[in-house]
């Protein structure tokens, strides 16, 4: 690791200014490391509460650049504090888990893992959503940070969570104490990887950001025969099928297009062998929606769709229909001070090209828990396409690969850089507040 600069070395290379961005030179400088790092962590991904071996690395990295860390908070979740004179308290958070997806990207250190679920099945694991991304380029702003920090103070808390695909590892760390063990942040912030953006250029969007998700669970019961007579059986992949196209008028018939709901139907499992029409068949479902109304409309419709189709199949049993009482994931709301002062910043710091306003979206993140705990929260997105690729999709009206896809491959050099001078930038801004 470099050492620490001096006041006077700091003043020289600065003429007295403020170190309010990371040079491209600085970045450039501790780049062949982060990208081993990625690299590393690309090819032996974890799932969420199984992280042991990532948090070990990031543990490591940030112990030898002087942070005091603490491992196992929210079972495998790290969190590592640099106290750095008075100022305000800032938390930086990546996410530590990959997904259970097979990865056909082609890329020389392609993940190959492939583990026991809780119930003994072997799934592949992948970095499909770009958690290696975002670790990496973590890893890197505590770098520069505990390096140049005789340019910045207050509290620096670098939090490495599990455990973020599940919706789990945000609340799970809260409750083993992220705000009452270690100093409570004046703000938290985070950084997504974007298949919508070029690659290195920030987005920014202050309110309501990332929908809340529901995960339901349905089960049909038929009457199971040979698949030759199916007269004498009530099938339940037909009733399900109906189901599935029935429940796509839930958004198009039921609901106004200017609330924004999303219902996927992900899995389907019923059955042995094509000759055997079984007796079940259950079904996963995604449901993403922004307001409490909409939700609880949207569930209900999806109940009675189920009970209505599985009447007019004549179904066996009425079927089961298991939706949380709650969201499993509220939606993500960006502090809209918070968020223009960074956009400000970014802009200033990195360019006003390279800073954009998006649009919201209606994936999830469960770093919205952050927020809803008292702290006020940004999450910030950078694109991770080849510039070239994006304008061709956009321009063919063929999307390219998307997080959580077995092909998505970010352009991860220009990604991570930009990263890395991104949350450098975001932090040495909110250092600049009065201390509490």
């Amino acid at each position: 690791m470099a050492a620490v600069l001096s006041t006077a070395a700091v003043s020289a290379q600065t003429g007295g200014a403020p170190w309010t961005t990371p040079t491209q030179a600085e970045v450039d400088a501790i780049y062949p490391d982060i990208e081993a790092l990625y690299i590393d962590l690309h090819r032996n991904p974890e799932l969420g509460f199984q992280e042991t071996q990532t948090a070990a690395k990031l543990a490591a990295r940030t112990r030898a650049l002087g942070f005091d860390v603490t491992t196992g908070v929210g079972r495998t979740g790290i969190v590592a504090v640099m106290k750095n004179g008075p100022g305000p308290t800032v938390m930086l958070r990546t996410e530590l888990d990959a997904l259970p997806v097979e990865e056909q990207t082609a890329l020389p250190f392609a993940s190959t893992v492939v583990v026991k679920n809780a119930s003994g099945q072997s799934i592949p694991v992948m970095h499909a959503c770009g958690h290696d991304i975002h670790m990496s380029s973590w890893a890197g702003t505590a770098r520069l940070m505990a390096e140049h920090r005789d340019r910045w103070h207050g509290t620096l808390i670098m939090v490495g969570q599990p455990a973020e695909e599940t919706g789990a590892g945000a609340s799970a760390m809260l409750k083993d104490g992220l705000f009452t063990r270690f100093p409570r942040p004046d703000f938290a912030l985070s950084l997504h990887d974007d298949d919508t953006l070029p690659a290195g250029t920030i987005g920014y969007h202050p309110g309501f950001f990332r929908a809340m998700s529901d995960a339901v669970t349905i089960t049909v019961y038929g009457r199971g025969g040979h698949a030759a007579m199916p007269h004498s059986t009530i099938d339940p992949v037909v009733l399900a099928a109906r189901i599935v196209l029935t429940l796509q008028t839930v958004v198009s018939r039921e609901n106004n297009p200017v609330d924004p709901v999303v219902v996927t139907v992900g899995s389907i499992h019923g059955g042995t062998a094509g000759n055997i029409i079984p007796d079940e068949v259950r079904l996963q479902l995604s449901v993403r929606t922004y307001t409490p109304e909409v939700r609880t409309r949207t569930l209900a419709a999806i109940r009675r769709v189920v009970k209505g189709e599985a009447v007019a199949a004549g179904a066996t049993r009425e079927p089961l229909v298991d939706a949380p009482a709650v969201a499993s994931t509220a939606p993500v709301y960006n502090d809209p001070a918070l968020t223009l002062r960074l956009a400000a910043a970014l802009k200033k710091g990195l360019g006003e090209s390279s800073v954009v306003e998006m649009p919201q979206k209606m994936t999830s993140e469960d770093f919205v828990e952050y927020g809803l705990a008292g702290v006020p929260s940004a999450l910030l997105h950078i694109g991770a396409v080849d510039p070239v690729k994006l304008a061709a999709a956009r321009q063919s009206g063929i999307p390219g690969p998307a997080p959580h896809s077995p092909q998505w491959a970010p352009q991860y050099e220009p990604t991570l850089k930009a990263g890395i001078r991104a949350e450098v930038t975001a932090l040495l801004e909110l250092f600049q507040a009065s201390p509490r």
